[in-house]
């Protein structure tokens, strides 16, 4: 019976689902976080009857008879809406109020790009991520610095001893792509581009459309609780219906065997 495997076909659907719905709940306070969903589409037909098939010399049939063989996932859809702003007065702590990525330097020669800008320093003075990877272009803090001090348009100043004016020591460039969509997660709040993205685009913070940088704020993550639980819900239930009908398939194959007692 086909029903058996279509209806499974409709609970491994339903399993993606929900396995990505505790995925976005499970990073709910992750930093620069964006959710995701699942997208499905339905499979195959079996065409039994093919629309315009004649039925007569004269006459054809308006409709066809075809049966479909389920449903499956097809790609995981990154939703790239900005999350809240949450201040935490840190001075190397940076949110970006618009569009853009910060772009981090990855081992291998490789660029990631991220929207957590929660920044610390080496042990040589460089800006770098939770997990030591430089800023790019790299931008080191003099040891003797008092204060660091980063504008909207991301140029990155430092105060330091016996100088009146602020010493400008970098800036920081944010990235843009044609289809963010497209980048890959790679773990660590990094993704990284691929031909579906297209070519990033570099630029200061406040130009051609990029965002600008706010210092001593994160981003949240835009993961919303409710809609997550709403479909969890529609998942499990789906998922319910789907086996039921297997248990309905199951059923009508046992009458199938009591016709012979």
């Amino acid at each position: 019976m086909r029903a058996l495997y279509t209806a499974a076909s409709g609970m491994n659907a339903q399993q993606a689902n929900i396995d990505n719905v505790a995925n976005n709940l499970a990073n709910v306070n992750t930093t620069g976080f964006k959710k995701s969903r699942v997208d499905f589409e339905d499979m195959v037909y079996q065409q039994i009857k093919a629309p315009g098939t004649p039925t007569s010399q004269e006459a054809e049939s308006a409709l066809g008879l075809e049966s479909g063989l389920g449903t499956r996932a097809v790609a995981t859809v990154r939703n790239f809406s900005i999350g809240n702003l949450r201040t935490t007065n840190n001075p190397l702590d940076l949110a970006i109020e618009g569009n853009g990525f910060f772009q981090i330097s990855l081992p291998g020669g490789e660029t990631g790009y991220s929207r957590a800008g929660a920044l610390h320093l080496s042990a040589e003075g460089e800006l770098v991520t939770a997990d030591g990877f430089a800023v790019e272009p790299q931008i080191s803090i003099p040891a003797n610095a008092l204060s660091v001090s980063i504008s909207k348009d991301g140029i990155v100043s430092v105060a330091l001893p016996n100088q009146s004016a602020p010493q400008q020591v970098g800036t920081i460039e944010l990235a843009m792509f044609q289809n963010p969509a497209g980048l890959q997660a790679r773990g660590g709040n990094i993704f990284t581009a691929t031909s579906a993205s297209g070519d990033p685009v570099t630029g200061v913070p406040g130009t051609d459309g990029m965002g600008m940088v706010v210092q001593g704020f994160l981003e949240d993550s835009n993961v919303s609780v409710v809609e997550e639980m709403v479909q969890m819900i529609l998942g499990q239930r789906a998922y319910e219906a789907n086996s039921r009908v297997i248990r309905a398939a199951d059923e009508m194959l046992q009458q199938v065997n009591n016709l012979a007692r």
